[in-house]
This record gives C-alpha cells, structure tokens and sequence, in this order.
C-alpha cells in the first residue's frame, strides 16, 4: 500500500504540479493516457491486426485521400515553421538559451498553441504507417519508420506539457521545414507518377533529415554547457541520445539506399550517355526500354 501510494503521489506531482498548468484542459493533454491508447492501439495495428487483416485481401485504394492528405500536412507544417519564425525568431528567441515564457500573455499563449499543434500534427502523421499497411506494403513498415513516428508523438506531448515554448521550439520549427518539402514530395508523387522515379529529390529529402537530426543535436548539446541558461537541464538526457540515435539512423538508411547501391547509378548514367551518343536512337528498342525500366525500378 505504501508503495501504491508513492507511485500516486508521484504521478499526482508529475502530471499536475510540475507542468504547465495552461495546456492541461487541452485536446489530450491533461493526462498521458488518451494519448498511451492512441499509441499502443497504432503499433497494435501496423505490426499485428492491420497485416492479419489484409492478409487476404486486395490493397485499397487510398490514391485520392493521400493526396489530401499530403496537401493538409504541406499546410499545417508551412504554419507551424512561418509561426515560429513570427512569434519566437523574429521577436528575439536565442537559438542557443531561451527558457520558456509560463506567464498568460498573449505571444507565450500563442507559442503554446503552436506547440500544441505540432504535437497533434504529430498524431496525426500516424496515418502515414497506416496508409502502408492498407495499401499491403508493409516492407515500408520499418523499425525506423514506426520508431520515428511513435517516439515524435511521445516527445511532443512531453515538450507541450511541461515545456510549451523556449528552447524546445527549434527543434519543431526546424522539423516543420522539413517535413514541408517532404510532404510536398509526397504530395507531387501522388499527382504526377513522373516524380516517382526522380531519385535526386528522395535523396536531398533524406540529406535535409539528416542535418536536422545533427542541428538538433548540437543545440541541446549547446545547452548542457550553460550554467546560468534558465531552462530545465533534465530533458538533455533523454533527447541528447535520441538524436543521436535518430541520425545514426537516418545516415545508416542514407547509406544504404544511395552509397551501396552506387553502382547501379553508375550503369544508369553510363546508359544515358550512351542515349546521347546514338547508340540507342530508337527510343522504342525493345532492349533499351527494358534496360531503363529494370533500372528505375531496382
């Protein structure tokens, strides 16, 4: 009983004394359950009772609800990144320090419901997993895309709850400018099947994720070496190895989908200069079309 008591006790000031008492009447944020269901029920579903379901039957059709979809997210990501630039960078906010403005004054209101928008936009990219395994290609289904997308979740509920502004808005700024030019990949990709084969951009995609990982890293590790910078040191042990581990895997992902397999770019290249020589004047021989196509789909 005593032990059951310190656990409640423990919880009670967690989860009510030490965060921000502005955000706990939000949309999913007074405690961490609603958003503990919605987690467990997404893994439960892209690992287990998705697949199962759509073992047997037939990849559904989702074409127009992406392209939807990847537009809102264009949208939503574009405000959160201009927003961040309005009310934080261009009113002073040190990338390098900043603590986070608690009091009900209208710019660290509207900064916190900023980040509270990011947190659900984070909910939100969820279904990015779930169109994957609708459409059975459950081969995107990786340990890096389901770990990426449920540990966002998890640490933007943490930044809005108890740190809902400050410093930790670099950090979902910088990732809202990615994540525009990602999803307007994804967006043309859906219109246009021309896109699909355009390697370069899904390589600058992967470039631009990488770099934000290493910003990101070297901004909270900027911190641990402010004394006087009043702004909770604590997270840096969560989210100093986080990012490590996120660019660690993003660069070992870089790695091996356009450094190992170099050579076949190679033989791609050497193809097109072959086209420009004459070689292959006739764009209709069987030999080159069949060439081409088993390159861009390798």
């Amino acid at each position: 009983m005593l032990v059951l008591q310190y656990l409640a006790s423990f919880y009670h000031y967690v989860n009510y004394e030490t965060s921000d008492p502005r955000v706990n009447n939000w949309l999913l944020m007074e405690t961490p359950w609603p958003g503990t269901a919605i987690l467990a029920f997404y893994l439960m579903f892209v690992l287990k009772w998705g697949p199962k379901l759509m073992e047997n039957r037939k990849p559904v059709k989702l074409d127009n609800i992406i392209k939807v979809y990847n537009i809102v997210q264009v949208f939503l990501c574009l405000f959160l990144f201009v927003e961040g630039w309005r009310l934080g960078y261009l009113r002073g906010y040190n990338v390098l320090c900043q603590p986070v403005d608690y009091s009900n004054n209208e710019v660290p209101i509207a900064i916190a419901r900023r980040v509270h928008i990011y947190f659900l936009v984070k909910v939100i990219d969820l279904l990015d997993t779930v169109f994957f395994v609708l459409r059975k290609k459950q081969n995107q289904v990786s340990f890096l895309h389901v770990y990426h997308h449920t540990g966002m979740v998890m640490l933007s509920w943490s930044g809005v709850k108890w740190f809902a502004g400050g410093h930790g808005v670099f950090m979902g700024f910088l990732n809202s400018f990615v994540h525009v030019v990602m999803y307007y990949y994804y967006f043309l990709t859906s219109v246009s099947p021309k896109y699909k084969g355009n390697v370069w951009w899904k390589k600058h995609i992967t470039q631009l994720q990488i770099i934000q990982f290493g910003l990101i890293f070297l901004q909270w590790f900027v911190l641990a070496f402010q004394p006087n910078c009043d702004f909770p040191k604590w997270p840096l042990f969560v989210l100093l190895p986080q990012n490590l581990f996120m660019f660690a895997l993003f660069l070992d992902f870089y790695y091996q989908a356009y450094i190992k397999k170099k050579p076949v770019e190679k033989v791609e290249v050497q193809q097109q200069k072959t086209l420009r020589n004459g070689e292959f004047n006739d764009r209709h021989n069987p030999r080159f079309s069949k060439t081409m196509i088993d390159c861009h789909d390798d």
